[in-house]
């Protein structure tokens, strides 16, 4: 089960803000790791969140008996890491605000089994966003043992 995960934007507020807008939850500011972080948080029982810290920000291991620190870092670019989350929002909503923000979006179908809408946050940080109807889909694939088979690799 995963409880919450962070990203770095240039805008951390802004991303905070339209993620807990996708959940119909609420964001405000987070700056125990990084000065001008934010945390989107679902408003769910499990405490859901998303963690937005200032884009290049890092994590570090700290020496002795102290919390991991974030760090400024000169990469700034685009990450193969996201998440695939929930919303009770419809896809015409998901879209309506992804083109407010001038993100791009679009739906995708993985694996030919369960439907995303692939929301790319700032242009470089891909979200796959999941309706209710999708959500369905992607538990009656991932679960069970009911994983869609691998795509082929891409060409070296």
């Amino acid at each position: 089960m995963l409880f919450h995960l962070s990203i770095s934007a240039h805008d951390p507020r802004n991303v905070a803000q339209v993620i807990a807008e996708l959940w119909r939850g609420h964001a405000h500011p987070f700056p125990s790791v990084a000065q001008g972080s934010w945390i989107a948080l679902a408003g769910d029982d499990r405490g859901t969140a998303v963690e937005v810290y200032p884009i290049g920000t890092v994590l570090r291991e700290t020496e002795g008996d102290a919390d991991a620190s974030g760090q400024a870092s000169e990469d700034g670019g685009f990450t193969a890491t996201h998440a695939a989350l929930a919303t009770p929002l419809s896809q015409d909503e998901v879209m309506a605000i992804a083109a407010r923000e001038g993100w791009p979006a679009k739906y995708r179908k993985r694996g030919g089994a369960f439907g995303v809408i692939e929301l790319w946050i700032e242009g470089r940080q891909m979200m796959e966003l999941l309706t209710q109807e999708m959500q369905a889909e992607y538990l009656a694939a991932m679960t069970g043992g009911g994983h869609p088979a691998p795509a082929a690799a891409p060409p070296a």
